[in-house]
């Protein structure tokens, strides 16, 4: 195995030009799920990569979720991407999942560059929506299906492919293709990989065997029939605006406390030994003072900021949709405002016993403004957390791949952030699941200059391959 993993890597680093390329030319589809302009380029991304599929010769199939309503338009879900690189019944089956849509991006939000143009800076960043989420990591996997293939070196696991273009939209439709797969296209798996997710801080890799779930809502306030002038309705209307804003204060304090009663009740104890494993994980808050650009940060010590990370629930408010938020002055009462929040939760806390405290709540609060405005309130989509065994040959073999490729031993972690289909392809296989993050802490995923480092996507993909070759040695 040593000799074949040598003469991957050299193939990789031979070959990383036409990689930064092939991640060029798919930066530059903006491939927005969560906007109904751009859903044809979402189309496009998943034609992309049947075409790139195609090429590699891997066997794949499409499933299609159907259809939903996104801001009052019907609209078809983007595929989801099945394939087989192999079936060979003496070798083992991993199931790689990634998903080839992106957050919005507009070079006005602040990007020191146009967001779906590749650029490589002087510090060998490469910067563009999506190349890092997720985009980066899933050509890693197609890139080391490639370099075997110009070796003529036999792959050494059946790899299982599910490529989904609705991630950053509440992944509709992905459960349940999943669970109808289980005993279909993924029914010889012995173990899942995701890479979409990131290294604890900057130098270390790390191994994430944990996430929080997450609930996001929308609260509707809608009053008069039209937008009104407030020189001449001023004074004389409940402004839903108002309404609105006063329920979003009361949803969490500024020090990040969680106002909704009941909603901490079922996040459990921190016990003695988990409060060990803190001080050996590489970070520190100058890691996260560099992740943010800035030192706001909650908490004066690291540990306490991890925790918050990822071992308590969090509330954040995201938006007010329907208020006039271009640049200059305009008088304007708006007639509906929408305001958008999420709570991310932790193990033991459930999305029902969340939108049963969320809904009390809000119902409770906007009852006592006497106002006559309505309220709506709308679970967009709910995800509950994930915790997986780290002491399963997955993590053992993906632990030894990450010492092979850089040296070190990687941090077990757990994050803050949510990847549903983790807990879906946990239960509906009944497999251990991984996360194998290329990318780092500060690589700005869902913010503006998002990027990959050079160094990240090329030693990454050679850990991606690493990772296989090390799980053909395991016993399961």
């Amino acid at each position: 195995m040593d000799a074949q993993l040598k003469a991957f890597f050299d193939q990789v680093n031979k070959d990383q030009e036409i990689y930064i390329e092939r991640l060029r030319e798919v930066v530059a589809i903006p491939s927005v799920s969560s906007d109904v302009a751009l859903r044809p380029q979402v189309f496009r991304m998943g034609e992309w990569l049947q075409k790139e599929l195609k090429r590699l010769n891997i066997e794949y199939e499409l499933r299609d979720p159907g259809t939903h309503v996104m801001d009052g338009v019907t609209l078809q879900l983007p595929p989801v991407i099945l394939g087989a690189y192999g079936r060979d019944p003496a070798k083992k089956t991993i199931l790689v999942y990634g998903h080839y849509d992106v957050q919005p991006a507009l070079k006005e939000d602040g990007w020191a560059t146009e967001p779906f143009e590749l650029v490589e800076n002087a510090k060998g960043e490469l910067l563009g929506r999506g190349s890092t989420d997720d985009k980066g990591p899933i050509l890693g996997w197609l890139n080391g299906i490639e370099a075997h293939q110009k070796l003529g070196l036999e792959f050494p696991v059946n790899l299982c492919i599910c490529f989904e273009g609705m991630e950053e939209n509440g992944s509709e439709g992905l459960d349940d293709i999943i669970v109808a797969e289980a005993k279909g296209w993924f029914k010889d798996v012995d173990a899942v990989c995701i890479s979409d997710n990131y290294w604890l801080g900057e130098t270390k890799p790390c191994l994430t065997y944990g996430l929080r779930g997450i609930s996001y809502y929308k609260v509707a306030v809608k009053g008069p029939g039209r937008d009104l002038h407030s020189g001449v309705f001023g004074g004389t209307v409940h402004e839903p605006m108002t309404d609105l804003t006063h329920i979003l204060s009361k949803l969490v304090s500024p020090h990040g406390q969680i106002l909704i009663p009941g909603i901490m009740d079922d996040v459990a104890p921190l016990t003695d030994a988990e409060k060990a494993s803190y001080p050996s994980l590489d970070f520190c808050l100058d890691t996260l003072h560099c992740a943010i650009d800035a030192k706001n940060t909650l908490h004066d010590n690291h540990i306490d900021a991890l925790m918050g990370r990822w071992r308590y629930p969090s509330l954040s408010l995201h938006g007010i949709e329907g208020a006039f938020s271009a640049p200059g002055a305009k008088t304007v009462i708006p007639a509906k405002v929408i305001g958008k929040f999420s709570i991310r939760s932790v193990p033991n806390m459930v999305p029902e016993k969340i939108d049963a405290c969320v809904n009390k709540y809000i119902n409770d609060e906007f009852a006592k403004l006497c106002s006559k405005n309505q309220m709506e309130i709308e679970c967009l989509h709910a995800g509950k957390p994930w915790v997986a065994s780290f002491e399963h040959p997955n993590y053992v073999a993906a632990a030894s791949a990450v010492e092979r490729v850089f040296g070190v031993k990687p941090d077990m972690t757990r994050e803050g952030g949510s990847i549903p289909v983790t807990l879906t392809f946990q239960d509906a296989l009944n497999k251990n699941v991984l996360l194998l993050p290329m990318g780092r802490s500060s690589d700005g995923a869902h913010s503006i200059n998002e990027k990959l480092d050079r160094s990240n996507y090329i030693e990454g993909t050679k850990l991606l391959g690493a990772y296989l070759w090390e799980l053909s040695t395991h016993t399961f």
